[in-house]
């Protein structure tokens, strides 16, 4: 590892309320990596389900945990967002990685480490994701490209790493229950910091998310978003509105077609 890299340490920031199972797979996830330059951040919603306890028991192996009620999955990661500001230990950078994700396989902080020190300036990183189909198979999601964030996020939350040094003054906007990780991250291409796609799967996405459950509603969330930060019109809105009911139906009625579309067959062993 070079001197560079060393003064890149990531804060992994895990929210959790009632998912006490999802925790500890999240948990197993980050202690199998190879290079464990990272810190754990977790913010408890106040769960009733034994969450609270095996942190407390726990409670070491994260750099900050709180529990306690909150606002939300939004208002919990503000809340570790200002943790991590105030902690003494330095961070680079940050990932959201939500109770029952997991990072792709053991080397993803091998890969990505250097890469985030070989681009000191490049203000968020984003890389593929990796969905569990019927059956336990995985498929990779391949990211869109950041220039197509008009759309929606180009890629899941968790296959984004954010450097923390322009995020001083940028937080999850709590008016937005499902949809405030997307103005969240046009807040930080709105700068003007270069992005950069990272050529590797970063996470498996836990499935049954809230956004899965209530797509209409981060829908009409994304259309204020788009109109108070891109100043997109009714007309303009109203399409890309159309568009995603078309997906989301497709993938509903015709999931065969729709995962041959959007998704690939994993190829982590290959890559190994």
């Amino acid at each position: 590892m070079t001197d560079a890299a060393v003064r890149v340490r990531l804060a992994v920031v895990t929210v959790v309320r009632d998912d006490r199972s999802g925790l500890l797979a999240t948990r197993a996830s980050l202690r199998a990596q190879t290079m464990p330059a990272y810190d754990w951040f977790v913010a408890d919603g106040g769960s009733s389900d034994g969450t609270a306890r095996w942190l407390a028991r726990h409670g070491t192996e994260a750099a900050w945990w709180r529990s306690s009620p909150d606002l939300g999955l939004y208002d919990a990661m503000n809340v570790a967002l200002d943790a991590i500001a105030a902690s003494s230990r330095y961070h680079s950078h940050v990932l959201f990685l939500n109770a029952g994700d997991r990072l792709a396989d053991e080397r993803v902080l091998e890969r990505l480490l250097p890469i985030l020190s070989d681009h000191p300036d490049t203000g968020l990183f984003y890389g593929d994701a990796l969905e569990e189909q019927p059956g336990g198979r995985l498929m990779i999601k391949r990211a869109r490209s950041h220039r197509h964030a008009l759309l929606g996020m180009f890629t899941h939350h968790q296959a984004m790493v954010y450097r923390l040094a322009g995020l001083s003054d940028v937080r999850f906007d709590l008016r937005h229950g499902l949809a405030a990780d997307y103005a969240f991250t046009l807040m930080v291409l709105g700068r003007g910091v270069p992005a950069r796609r990272l050529p590797l799967s970063v996470c498996i996405f836990a499935p049954g998310g809230r956004s899965q459950q209530d797509p209409a509603r981060g829908r009409r969330e994304q259309a204020v978003i788009r109109r108070e930060l891109l100043g997109l019109g009714w007309t303009a809105n109203a399409t890309l509105w159309a568009l995603q009911w078309l997906a989301l139906t497709l993938r509903q009625t015709i999931p065969w077609l729709y995962a041959k579309y959007r998704f690939s067959p994993n190829e982590r062993s290959f890559l190994s």
